[in-house]
């Protein structure tokens, strides 16, 4: 995480690129670090909490935020970061959410009614692989910023992402 104006990795903000971060400076970026992993935190540890314990009226809730992740300009935690969060520490707020990241959102969605269908139909082991497949994915966003889902939106709409190079 950047702290005191110093820069991510060339790697990192690349990663970030691919998440549909276009037109913001290497050095907004960089202090945007954690607010943009805020919603991934939160969400990879409720959905793992829900998938955990097969709780269907959790992933119920996921699923809404998902959704609502996908058609509000911001994500529903983005706009707790933005207005709890930001002013604590002292940074900037977050922008609206790119198509990328939006895709991942309905991407999540459909997911998680695939992974509540399968607890529901008493498919448990499946309910669980699915669900711990979901949580893999977001675990990873939430840790490195390796968005998967980007990378299909990028790949299926033939989204060219410029890279950071070196300094």
């Amino acid at each position: 995480m950047a702290t005191k104006g110093r820069l991510l990795s060339t790697a990192r903000l690349n990663r970030l690129h691919a998440q549909g971060y276009f037109d913001i400076s290497d050095a907004d970026l960089s202090d945007l670090a954690f607010g943009n992993r805020f919603a991934y935190i939160l969400c990879v540890t409720i959905t793992a909490i829900g998938v955990a314990t097969a709780n269907i009226p959790t992933l119920l809730v996921m699923t809404a935020i998902a959704f609502l992740g996908a058609v509000l300009p911001n994500h529903p935690f983005d706009y707790v970061y933005n207005h709890v969060l930001r002013g604590a520490l002292k940074k900037p707020k977050l922008p609206r959410r790119s198509r990328q990241l939006k895709f991942t959102c309905v991407m999540a969605t459909l997911w998680l009614i695939a992974t509540v269908l399968l607890f529901n139909a008493d498919l448990t082991a499946a309910g669980y692989v699915l669900g711990g497949l979901l949580v893999a994915v977001a675990l990873t966003v939430s840790t490195t910023d390796f968005c998967i889902p980007s990378m299909i939106h990028n790949f299926i709409f033939r989204v060219k992402v410029q890279e950071t190079t070196a300094p």
